[in-house]
């Protein structure tokens, strides 16, 4: 079956998925790059392909993938299910999808809408199509390998769901994920009044990008690439991180930690990063204790993500570890909030300066839009000291107690009606979508 080829004036709703579209990556769209996938065939055989993608990364079929419990009564899993079950093909494979069309393209890949042959079930997937050779040459393959591998791990309800994986002729390599049908955060904030969200629609996304990060850095991965164009929003309006190949692999060693609660202001409604704003604490005579589960040994030198998002340790060239997600978070936060990035300058170097020496400021009428709690938790993540960061020593424990998310309760977050669910709403124009620079120089 030909596919043929989209423009970015063509592409619906589904396209502003990023990490189905993936549309921040540095050097602007692939069409050029992989204009072969627009005349991809899946109904040829799926022949050995002709480059081998780094050791321990081979395709494994979905009846081999681990369990997800999250998302097993998924219909979209059980149509899988039902595919193996039937004995049409021991391993899924190319011969059992077909492609819709194409929805977006990336840095290392182009993602395809795409449903089961012959299933009469509705459920649509997202297909990830990686061409090797063409990543060989950009010496990226690791890349590759690194999101798959990542893949193959999760089950969290706010992060994809792999559901198949296997190699197409003649040199490609495929990923089946879950489509969602939102957008992302990005466009989604575009379509509020003054292209921001209120405090109460930021905390809810915040919470959940918030309990993402926590089980990524328990399973020792650093995230990177935390902007609003990675968190796309599910059809029941609920968020999914995507992209992960500028992820760091690491380790983590989850440990109950106990404290002072008196050393912690962290866990008390007076608790600020800004001095004068601190009361005193009072001491309490009973410890407590906190689930910590951070990868505070992960160390990278590689200048890797998306400007406006990196954190200064990264910006100014030195090693960084896990710290660089809580900066982000704190970016994310500041531009929910306040419709622009804290240090974005009038180029790409001009932001890494400010990153790295300007001091971090409000707008004048913040106090109109955002709460004093939100405006403090800002503060803390955005400190340009690693060590000195919220969530850097005590990681989402630290975050989850600032007071700008009292009375939430995370362990219910599915149950939370989303500020805004998904409607048959026409995509905003390609000129809206902004595609800030996504860099990775090893």
């Amino acid at each position: 079956m030909d596919l043929p080829m989209y423009s970015d004036g063509e592409i619906g709703s589904e396209a502003l998925n990023s990490s189905q579209s993936s549309m921040s990556s540095s050097g602007g769209s692939c069409d050029d790059r992989h204009s072969s996938f627009s005349r991809l065939s899946f109904d040829g055989v799926a022949a050995a392909a002709a480059l081998e993608l780094p050791s321990g990364d081979r395709p494994l079929a979905a009846s081999r993938l681990p369990a997800k419990p999250h998302r097993w009564s998924d219909p979209s899993w059980a149509a899988i299910r039902s595919r193996n079950s039937a004995g049409l093909h021991a391993n899924l494979g190319p011969r059992d999808f077909k492609i819709v069309r194409r929805i977006g393209s990336g840095d290392i890949g182009t993602v395809y809408l795409c449903r089961l042959r012959e299933e009469a079930s509705a459920c649509v997937y997202a297909m990830k199509v990686v061409d090797k050779l063409a990543l060989a040459k950009k010496n990226k393959l690791e890349r590759a390998a690194t999101e798959k591998r990542i893949l193959r791990v999760l089950d969290h309800p706010f992060l994809p769901t792999l559901y198949a994986d296997f190699d197409a002729s003649p040199h490609y390599s495929c990923v089946v994920m879950e489509y969602c049908s939102g957008g992302d955060l990005h466009t989604l904030r575009h379509r509020q009044p003054r292209l921001r969200f209120s405090v109460a629609a930021t905390r809810f996304y915040a919470a959940e990008v918030l309990l993402a990060l926590e089980y990524l850095h328990m399973l020792g991965i650093v995230y990177r690439d935390l902007k609003p164009e990675n968190i796309l929003i599910r059809s029941d309006g609920h968020i999914m991180l995507s992209d992960f190949d500028l992820s760091l692999e690491s380790t983590a060693s989850p440990t109950l930690e106990q404290f002072d609660a008196a050393d912690e202001a962290a866990f008390g409604d007076d608790f600020s990063c800004i001095p004068f704003l601190a009361r005193r604490p009072v001491r309490t005579s009973a410890p407590c204790r906190r689930f910590v589960a951070e990868p505070i040994s992960a160390r990278s030198g590689s200048f890797v993500g998306t400007h406006e998002y990196v954190a200064p340790e990264v910006a100014s060239g030195r090693h960084h570890g896990s710290a660089v997600d809580w900066w982000a978070f704190g970016v994310l936060l500041y531009e929910l909030l306040y419709s622009r990035t804290p240090f974005a300058g009038s180029n790409n170097e001009s932001t890494l300066r400010n990153i790295v020496k300007q001091p971090l400021t409000f707008p004048p009428s913040s106090s109109s839009c955002s709460s004093s709690a939100a405006r403090d938790l800002i503060t803390c993540l955005l400190l340009k000291d690693p060590a000195a960061r919220l969530g850097s020593r005590g990681g989402s424990a630290e975050v989850k107690a600032h007071p700008f998310f009292k009375g939430l309760n995370f362990a219910l977050m599915r149950s939370h009606r989303p500020p805004v669910i998904p409607g048959l709403v026409r995509s905003a124009s390609a000129k809206e979508r902004r595609k800030p620079d996504r860099f990775d120089y090893f």
